[in-house]
C-alpha cells in the first residue's frame, strides 16, 4: 500500500497545481523547478499503472483453468489413472521375471548344528559316541537345456500382456479425456444458468421497483406488486439452486482431478463456445467413425494383445507336458569339531594302552590291549585341512517327464483353452460394443443438433413475445400474471438453450473422440 501511496500522491498534487498554473499564468521559482521531476513521476506512474492492468488479465488468464491444463493435471494426478500406471508395471515386472527364469540358476547353502550321542561323523563316516560340532558348505548350479519351448511361448505371453496394459494405460487416458470434458463443460453450463438466473433477479427487482413506484401513484393496484414480489422470491431461489449446482460441479471437478477442494478454481472458458470447430455430422456417418475407431481403438488394441497373449500360454501349458532335460553341477564341504589325526616321526616304538571292554566274571576289572608302534604324533585337525579333504563336486544332466500327477498340466491345458475362448469373446462383444456406442453417439449428437436449433427458434419467440409483453405491460395493457408468464418463458427458452447448446458440443465432441481419440475445448 505505500508503495501505491507514493507514487499517486504526486500525481494528485499536480492536478491540484496544474489548473491553478493555468488559470494565473503565475508559478514560484520552486514549483518550475519541481515541475519536470513532477512530470517524470507521472509518466512513471502511468505506465506502472498500465503494466499491473496489463499484468492482471494475463495472471487471471494465467490461473484460469483451461480444459487443456484440467486434462494434463488429471494425467498427472488422478487415482484411476495410477492404478492403470501401476497394471503396466506389474506386467513389464512379470515379462522381466519370466525373461530372467531362462538364465542358469546358481544357489548355495550352508548347515551347521550340533550332534549328542551315537552317530556317524560326517567326516569319517565312523560311529561317534561324543557331542561334536558339525558343518557342511555347498554350492549347486543349473540350467534347463531344453523344456519343450515352455518358458519361451511363457515370456511371449508375456510380453503381449505387456502390450495389451500399454493400450489399457491408454485407454484409460483417453477416457479420462472424455470425462473431463464432460465435467469441464457442466461447470461450463452451470456458470451459464447462473448468469441467466442472475439477470432475471435484477429485471425482477428492477420490474418490482418500477411497479412500486406505479402503485404508489395510484396507477396500478397492489395486487401487481405483490406477484412481482412472489416471482422476485421464486427467480431469487432459482439462483440459489443454480448457483449450489455450480458448486456441486466444481466439487466433482477437484474430485475427478485429485484436486484439495480449497483450491480455487475457475475454468477458463473460450471466448465463443458456440463457435468451436464441429465436425460436420452428414460427412462422418457412423460406419466411416466406427472403421476409424477400429484401428486405432485401445480398447480393441488391447483385446487383440491379450487373445495373443492367451494363445501364447496355451502353448506354454502344452509344452510343460513333455520331456524337461536339465544339466546340473555343484560343490561341497563339510567339517566336525574336535577332530584329530596321526602323524609318524622318527624311528622310535611308543606302547599305547587303551581300555577295550570289562570283563563277565569281574565287571570292577578292565580289560587293557597293547599296541607297540612307530613314533605317532596325534595334532589337532584344523578347518582349512577338514574343508580342502572333504571338497568334493559333481557334474550331470536329469531327465524328467510327467507320467501321472493328479490331472494337473491336462487340467492347465483346458483351462488355457477355455481362457483363449473367452479372450476371443472379448474381442468380438467389444467390438461389437463399439459399433453400438458409435452409432449411439451418432444419433445422439443429431438429436442434440436438432434440439439446440428448436431450442434458438424458442428462445428468439420468447423473447419477442416477452418484448411485446413488456410493452402492453408498461400501458396497462397486460396484468401482471400473464406478463410473470411470458417472462417466465423466457426464462425456461435460454435456460433450455445453453442447456441445449453445451449438449450437443459433448455429444459432438464424444463423435470427435471415437474418430481422433482426442478432444478439443
Amino acid at each position: 500500500m505505500m508503495f501505491c501511496l507514493k507514487f499517486v500522491w504526486p500525481v494528485a498534487a499536480l492536478r491540484n497545481l496544474v489548473p491553478l498554473y493555468q488559470e494565473t499564468g503565475m508559478v514560484s521559482q520552486q514549483f518550475k523547478y519541481s515541475r519536470p521531476a513532477m512530470k517524470t513521476t507521472f509518466v512513471t506512474t502511468a505506465l506502472i499503472v498500465a503494466f499491473l492492468i496489463a499484468v492482471q488479465p494475463a495472471k487471471a488468464q494465467e490461473d484460469a483453468w483451461t480444459y487443456q491444463r484440467c486434462y494434463e493435471y488429471a494425467l498427472a494426478n488422478n487415482l484411476t489413472l495410477q492404478q492403470s500406471v501401476l497394471n503396466k508395471r506389474l506386467a513389464e515386472l512379470t515379462l522381466k521375471t519370466d525373461r530372467m527364469s531362462m538364465l542358469p540358476t546358481l544357489q548355495g547353502s550352508a548347515s551347521g548344528g550340533y550332534i549328542f550321542g551315537r552317530s556317524i561323523n560326517i567326516t569319517t563316516n565312523q560311529f561317534d559316541n561324543k557331542a561334536t560340532f558339525n558343518a557342511s558348505l555347498g554350492v549347486s548350479a543349473g540350467a534347463d537345456l531344453f523344456n519343450w519351448f515352455s518358458k519361451r511361448n511363457t515370456i511371449a505371453s508375456s510380453k503381449y500382456e505387456v502390450y495389451a496394459q500399454n493400450y489399457l494405460l491408454e485407454k484409460a487416458r483417453n477416457d479420462m479425456g472424455v470425462n473431463v470434458a464432460n465435467a469441464f463443460l457442466q461447470i461450463v453450463l452451470a456458470q451459464e444458468q447462473v448468469k441467466i438466473s442472475r439477470a432475471q433477479v435484477d429485471l425482477s427487482k428492477a420490474q418490482l421497483e418500477n411497479t412500486k413506484k406505479l402503485v404508489m401513484a395510484g396507477s396500478v393496484p397492489e395486487s401487481n406488486q405483490a406477484d412481482l414480489e412472489a416471482q422476485l422470491a421464486r427467480d431469487s431461489s432459482t439462483l440459489v439452486t443454480a448457483e449450489n449446482a455450480s458448486i456441486l460441479r466444481t466439487l466433482q471437478m477437484k474430485a475427478l482431478l485429485n484436486l484439495g477442494f480449497e483450491v480455487p478454481f475457475s475454468p477458463g472458458i473460450p471466448e465463443n463456445v458456440a463457435a468451436l470447430p464441429m465436425i460436420n455430422l452428414t460427412e462422418n456417418t457412423p460406419e466411416m467413425i466406427f472403421s476409424s475407431a477400429l484401428n486405432i481403438q485401445p480398447q480393441f488394441r488391447s483385446d487383440e494383445m491379450r487373445v495373443k497373449s492367451a494363445d501364447k500360454s496355451l502353448a506354454a501349458a502344452k509344452g510343460a507336458m513333455y520331456p524337461r532335460l536339465r544339466a546340473n553341477a555343484g560343490a561341497d564341504t563339510r567339517l566336525a569339531g574336535g577332530m584329530r589325526y596321526e602323524q609318524f616321526g622318527p624311528d622310535n616304538w611308543v606302547t599305547y594302552v587303551s581300555s577295550i571292554g570289562f570283563p563277565k566274571s569281574n565287571p570292577l576289572d578292565t580289560v587293557f590291549t597293547f599296541d607297540r608302534v612307530n613314533n605317532r604324533a596325534t595334532r589337532k585337525y584344523t578347518v582349512g585341512r577338514q574343508l580342502s579333504d572333504n571338497f568334493g563336486q559333481n557334474i550331470g544332466v536329469s531327465l524328467s517327464f510327467p507320467i501321472f500327477n493328479g490331472w494337473q498340466l491336462r487340467g492347465n491345458v483346458e483351462r488355457a483353452k477355455i481362457e483363449l475362448e473367452n479372450r476371443k469373446l472379448s474381442l468380438d462383444i467389444n467390438r461389437l460394443q463399439l459399433r453400438q456406442d458409435v452409432y449411439t453417439a451418432h444419433a445422439d449428437a443429431v438429436g442434440a443438433y436438432q434440439k439446440y436449433q428448436a431450442a434458438i427458434t424458442t428462445e428468439n419467440a420468447s423473447q419477442k413475445a416477452f418484448d411485446f409483453a413488456t410493452k402492453r405491460f408498461n400501458v396497462g395493457l397486460m396484468n401482471t400474471v400473464e406478463y410473470v408468464t411470458t417472462q417466465t418463458n423466457l426464462f425456461k427458452a435460454q435456460i433450455e438453450r445453453v442447456s441445449a447448446l453445451y449438449d450437443y458440443i459433448f455429444k459432438v465432441k464424444l463423435l470427435e473422440f471415437y474418430r481422433d481419440q482426442k478432444i478439443t475445448l
